[in-house]
C-alpha cells in the first residue's frame, strides 16, 4: 500500500490507532494538496469556516512544520473542500 493509498479515508488529525469516521459527525473530503484524501470533521466548525474555508496545519505541506495547506468548499453547502495552497 502505497502512502497516497494509506492516508485516504482516514481523518484530518485522528489518532492513527483510530483513523476512521464516528456516527454522529459530519465530514467532508480534502481534494488535492498535501491531505488529498483525507476528510475532516466538520461537525463543531463555525458557519464562516464552511464558507470561506480552513488553514490546516500539516508538516507534509510546502512550508514543513508550522505551515498550513488552505481547504476551501467546492460550491456552497458542499461536501468537498479542494486545495487553495499553502501558507507559511
Amino acid at each position: 500500500m502505497d502512502e497516497l493509498e494509506f492516508l485516504r479515508g482516514r481523518v484530518y488529525g485522528a489518532d492513527h490507532d483510530d483513523p476512521g469516521p464516528r456516527d454522529g459527525r459530519s465530514y467532508v473530503e480534502l481534494s488535492g494538496g498535501p491531505l488529498d484524501g483525507l476528510l475532516l470533521d466538520v461537525t463543531d466548525r463555525s458557519e464562516g469556516e464552511l464558507r470561506d474555508g480552513v488553514g490546516l496545519p500539516t508538516e507534509i505541506g510546502r512550508y514543513g512544520a508550522g505551515g498550513r495547506a488552505v481547504y476551501a468548499p467546492r460550491d456552497t453547502g458542499g461536501r468537498v473542500f479542494d486545495w487553495r495552497g499553502d501558507v507559511p
